[in-house]
């Protein structure tokens, strides 16, 4: 016979929920601030061998101004993740914008070619450990595409006293901000009143980061998983769509896009053997809206552009949208501007009161489930 373990009252009860809480809440934080602390060095380091390579490398002369291409492919070829051409370049200048980030580390690791380079951290600029503990590197990417320090600076602390997310900081930067709060009368109160209406950066935003993907080798849907009624839907999705056997060949689940220095995520990307193509799939539990037609165009048109190869047919995307009892189906035959490609297409992929049917299925057994 089992007992019941003693409790002096709601109140004393409730106390222990909420230390188990806050316990949790601070080890989050915790983790999420180590994280950030490791990725962000490990690109200022990167950035760093990168700036000593160009200053001081006695082979500089032979790599001259393809380095950054040829150092890409050979961190690939060694399977360091996140070291494309372009994220080298974001490095160096991350490097360049924030030399003072050196303070954290041991003098003893820094070539004195650089230190003679970079000088000492300006007095005016936020402290490095609170600048590496409380901003992610998205936000260092996003801070180094200011030219102008002072500018920089400004985000900085705002950022800092603001507690910021990434989003945040880019809204505020494309808004103009800092220009706006030049011109205002009441600096004091424009920042106040900015802070009330900013999006809050929290730990499970840092660990859901791409470039946090890439650092700690996870997968995108290991970690961003959406709604449990879509994630659930999309396994099954996949098998259903492999299953019929129209030539679907699968390549990639959460394929992340990085398109204009911001990351995206195809919730299916399949090759199509018999058309030639590749075909993007997205499902989304809710009602068709327009926005999620343009987004899946978005995609579709990197395909075009990055993915295609000599032989290829132009890609093609597939928008499944779905609410309780109401499914709604739309393909977006993006650019698809042969009728006969378009005929071919209807003929092989899955018709839509096929595709009507799976949903309603799928719905009413997940639904039966919980």
């Amino acid at each position: 016979m089992s007992e019941s373990l003693p409790f002096h009252g709601s109140e004393d009860f409730e106390t222990l929920a909420q230390a188990i809480a806050e316990a949790h809440r601070q080890m989050a934080a915790q983790a999420s601030r180590a994280v950030n602390i490791g990725l962000s060095l490990r690109n200022w380091l990167i950035g760093r061998h990168i700036a000593e390579f160009e200053l001081a490398g006695k082979d500089r002369a032979e790599y001259g101004e393809h380095l950054f291409s040829r150092l890409a492919a050979r961190l690939k070829a060694l399977r360091i993740p996140g070291c494309d051409r372009r994220e080298l370049y974001r490095y160096r200048d991350f490097f360049t914008c924030y030399p003072q980030i050196m303070g954290t580390l041991s003098p003893q690791s820094l070539p004195s070619v650089l230190l003679e380079k970079v000088g000492t951290a300006s007095p005016q600029s936020a402290p490095e450990m609170q600048l590496l503990a409380r901003l992610s590197y998205s936000h260092f990417a996003l801070l180094c595409e200011i030219a102008d320090p002072e500018q920089r600076r400004f985000y900085e602390i705002e950022a800092l006293r603001g507690q910021w997310s990434v989003r945040e900081l880019k809204r505020q930067i494309g808004s103009l901000y800092y220009q706006r709060s030049g011109l205002s009368g009441d600096k004091d109160a424009l920042s106040r009143l900015t802070r009330e209406s900013c999006e809050v950066q929290t730990p499970a935003q840092v660990i859901r980061d791409p470039y946090v993907f890439e650092f700690l080798g996870l997968q995108p849907a290991e970690v961003m998983r959406e709604a449990d009624l879509e994630t659930a839907l999309i396994d099954r999705l996949q098998d259903f769509l492999l299953e019929l056997g129209h030539g679907f060949c699968f390549e990639a689940r959460q394929k992340r896009l990085s398109i204009g220095g911001e990351y995206f995520f195809v919730d299916l990307v399949f090759y199509h053997r018999i058309l030639k193509c590749h075909v993007l799939v997205e499902l989304k539990t809710d009602h068709f809206r327009h926005e999620h037609l343009g987004q899946l165009n978005s995609y579709v048109g990197w395909y075009r552009e990055n993915a295609m190869t000599p032989g290829d047919q132009p890609p093609i995307g597939l928008l499944l949208c779905t609410a309780k009892n109401d499914e709604l189906l739309r393909y977006a035959l993006a650019g698809l501007s042969d009728s006969l490609f378009v005929s071919r297409y209807q003929v092989e992929l899955p018709r839509p009161e096929d595709m009507s049917a799976f949903l309603s299925r799928a719905l009413h057994e997940l639904e039966g489930a919980q």
